[in-house]
């Protein structure tokens, strides 16, 4: 997420889409003014979002978002799938060797 997008789906961007729309998210939380998503599920300006990262996350069990009938939530598992999963292990393994071979690591955490 950057500055640039941070909030990029507001009330106005809702209210550009057709009533039919089904809203997906899985990128970052903060790209979603989530004030403007409730609103617009709640006054059915979308037809349903579907979200896998949200801003906290995890939600609080009590938050309004998740009173939408017309929104489908999951727990930030939209990478958890087989070839990507198989993929972040090989990553990590070759990380490792390169780290054991005093080589820099591909993907460094700073």
């Amino acid at each position: 997420m950057t500055d640039e997008n941070k909030g990029m789906f507001d009330e106005k961007a809702f209210s550009l889409m057709k009533s039919n729309a089904v809203f997906i998210n899985t990128s970052r939380g903060g790209v979603v003014k989530q004030e403007a998503l409730i609103d617009a599920l709640k006054n059915k300006r979308i037809k349903a979002a579907g979200i896998d990262v949200m801003y906290p996350e995890p939600l609080p069990k009590d938050h309004e978002l998740l009173t939408c009938p017309n929104l489908v939530v999951t727990p930030h598992v939209a990478a958890a799938e087989e070839i990507a999963m198989d993929k972040l292990s090989s990553l990590t393994a070759e990380n490792i060797i390169a780290v054991l071979e005093g080589q820099k690591p591909f993907t460094p955490v700073f």
